[in-house]
């Protein structure tokens, strides 16, 4: 009884103010072509300034750790950053169902251009770890423009523009770690300014160039003190069952794909002996299949088949992929390990884009942002755990964590199907 009257008070104590920017008056679904390559533009953007930093982080860690605490420090300064993400994704995604998109978009990627200049700026471990935490908190870019491409598009067009952002993000990933090692041996400052001055060119083109998705009529009435409840938010999506299994399926797919991902370049360093050039050279086999199969392949598919059939054939080929990796720690064969990576690249690029799609077709236009912002903090917190629990499984066997991976697709797969009905393949 108490639980009630409290959340009672605090549905009461709303706070209703207005904001007002540039571009206020969303324009018409199937009438923003030209805002949604913007977004594009912005993802890509943004994506090369991160990438760019990546390579400079065991360095610029490095000169305030010794080199045997360094890897410590590197995951500590991560896993604040997935932690604060956790908490503040789903109270910005409710924010931005209630004031738009766009003035979140602002405040996260402020956040983010004061954390990298913090970065940069250095002096001290704890100036680093205030800038993960400032980014972290601000973490709300992600979700908050996967609504606003919900908000934009029509319901069958999503998949299509939510690949399009995967495929812009590893556009970006391509040629940014080659940058950030050219500018980090200028300085090892510089590419943390860049990447800000990046993210703050990408401000400047949000606030004037792009109008508001979400129009006043369509957004949620009220913020309560409940908004600021990360554990409301999560009450509220998983409480409609459609939707809890397919985020299900979707947590499954992140952690076996994660598996691959934190594990997969110490894997090939330790069974099959790769120096930097071959795992060079397979990252670059990553990036090219992961962009052709977003921006390619899945529009082409998208109008043959239904997504549906095109996510299921996704997760299939990630769990063939996984498995291939099993296969490899028993027969030792490069051409193996290049099917993998396609068959798992391919894979999760056709899944992913199809789920979000599917995951953004399953509530109202005013719970867009909670539902985006419950999305990401899940995978932060996939980020924090998976990397514990793949090590300990890897020390003690790569084959069994491959085929655990195996496995968790498989039950995706299963999850998949019984949330999504079957329908015509066209």
């Amino acid at each position: 009884m108490k639980s009630q009257d409290a959340d009672l008070k605090a549905e009461n104590l709303s706070i209703d103010t207005s904001i007002s920017l540039p571009g206020d008056n969303p324009l018409p679904k199937g009438r923003s072509k030209k805002q949604l390559w913007i977004i594009i533009g912005i993802v890509a953007l943004n994506s090369i300034g991160m990438s760019i930093v990546l390579p400079l982080l065991p360095f610029i860690v490095g000169k305030y750790l010794s080199s045997g605490r360094v890897v410590v420090g590197m995951s500590a300064l991560l896993s604040v950053f997935a932690a604060c993400t956790f908490f503040a994704a789903p109270v910005l995604g409710a924010l931005s169902d209630r004031y738009g998109r766009k003035i979140i978009l602002l405040v996260s990627l402020s956040g983010s251009v004061i954390g990298y200049v913090l970065f940069g700026i250095g002096g001290a471990l704890w100036v680093l770890f205030l800038a993960r935490i400032i980014d972290g908190l601000t973490a709300g870019n992600i979700s908050t423009l996967y609504a606003y491409v919900s908000d934009s598009t029509e319901p069958k067009e999503r998949s299509k523009w939510f690949g399009f952002i995967g495929s812009a993000m590893g556009i970006g990933k391509l040629g940014g770690p080659a940058l950030g090692g050219l500018l980090g041996s200028i300085s090892i400052a510089l590419p943390f300014y860049i990447t800000a001055g990046l993210i703050f060119l990408s401000g400047i083109a949000v606030y004037f160039l792009l109008p508001e998705s979400l129009a006043a009529d369509k957004r949620a009435k009220k913020v309560t003190l409940k908004s600021f409840n990360i554990f409301s938010h999560f009450k509220d999506i998983f409480s409609i069952k459609a939707v809890k299994l397919l985020i299900v399926a979707g947590v499954l797919f992140y952690a076996g794909l994660g598996i691959f991902q934190f594990n997969f370049i110490l894997f090939l360093k330790d069974l099959y002996k790769w120096g930097p050039a071959f795992i060079g050279a397979m990252l670059t086999l990553v990036g090219v299949f992961d962009v052709s199969t977003r921006a390619l392949l899945l529009p082409w598919l998208l109008k043959r088949f239904n997504e549906r059939s095109i996510g299921i054939a996704g997760l299939i080929g990630l769990g063939i992929g996984l498995g291939l990796i099993v296969a490899s720690t028993l027969i030792a064969s490069v051409m193996i390990i290049a099917l993998a990576i396609i068959f798992i690249i391919s894979g999760a690029g056709l899944f992913e884009p199809t789920y979000n799609g599917k995951l953004s077709q399953s509530i109202d236009e005013s719970k867009q942002g909670k539902l985006q912002g419950v999305n990401q903090s899940l995978q932060s917190a996939n980020n924090v755990l998976i990397p514990l629990v793949t090590a300990a499984i890897y020390f003690y066997s790569p084959a069994i964590l491959y085929a655990t991976a195996t496995s968790i697709v498989g039950m995706a797969v299963i999850m998949y199907l019984k949330c999504i009905p079957k329908t015509g393949l066209v």
